[in-house]
């Protein structure tokens, strides 16, 4: 049985295309089918992501509107065997969709594939309302910052009513050396308000930016990052596997702030 989450966040800005790249990347490399799904209307990014831009032919609009089968829209990667991506339309609206033709669409992809992974647009309004339409299960990307946590906090509420009640958490580019300053929220403070499960932290890092820009995701690089090695950490956590949390805070704590703690101080 197809597995469809969709990967979402409220506020904008906080990684959740730069999550879904390389979250599908990730799953597929552990041997499943994954169709990457881009519900931004008007604003895809996905594609350029994933390096696909100069590949689109058709996009989802295009196959609502029968001009082209399923199968020619979705976009092969050529460097993953099992990955493909089925593109926004840049030149439509998020009303250019339904929340039926999107469950339509996604009904489609679960013949062939085992995950459908749905990357929602910024907002609440209707490119959010396309994208949770068909979700099974959902991934909430929040950066450490109150803005984005209390936006999450409301998304969380919108899923639930929508009978979504299978949903986890991902905290994406946390800044150790800001959190042991008290200058940015902890992983434990953002659990505290959000009060779902966590199934991934990921640290802030130059080399997300760079990747992205070349439309290579880092989990595909030969020297493994700790951004890289935290997707496949939740791409195994979504396998079912028991992996432990990397320790972000260690790698930065000081032997001053260590003896402080040894101490009670």
């Amino acid at each position: 049985m197809s597995r469809i989450i969709v990967i979402t966040s409220g506020k904008g800005g906080v990684g959740k295309t730069t999550v879904t790249s390389n979250l599908g990347m990730a799953i597929a490399r552990l041997g499943r089918r994954v169709a990457l799904v881009d519900a931004d209307f008007g604003l895809r990014n996905l594609d350029l992501l994933l390096g696909l831009e100069n590949r689109v032919v058709y996009t989802a609009v295009d196959v609502l509107a029968g001009q082209c089968r399923l199968e020619q829209a979705l976009v092969k990667d050529k460097r993953q065997e099992g990955l493909v991506l089925l593109p926004a339309a840049q030149s439509r609206t998020k009303e250019a969709v339904s929340p039926d033709q999107m469950k339509k669409l996604v009904g489609a992809l679960t013949q062939k594939y085992e995950y459908i992974v749905i990357d929602s647009p910024a907002g609440i309004e209707m490119g959010f309302q396309n994208a949770i339409a068909a979700a099974q299960e959902a991934l909430i990307v929040t950066t450490p910052e109150i803005a984005a946590v209390r936006d999450a906090d409301r998304v969380v509420g919108l899923l639930e009513a929508q009978g979504i009640k299978r949903i986890h958490l991902i905290i994406n580019r946390l800044k150790p050396k800001m959190v042991q300053a008290q200058q940015m929220m902890s992983v434990q403070d953002v659990q505290e308000l959000l009060a779902v499960p966590l199934i991934g932290v990921i640290p802030d890092d130059e080399r997300v930016i760079v990747a992205s820009n070349r439309g290579e995701p880092l989990v595909l690089a030969e020297n493994v990052s700790l951004p890289a090695m935290a997707m496949n950490n939740i791409a195994r956590r979504l396998e079912g596997e028991k992996v432990p949390f990397l320790d972000l805070m260690a790698e930065h704590d000081s032997l001053i702030n260590r003896i402080r703690r040894l101490f009670g101080g």
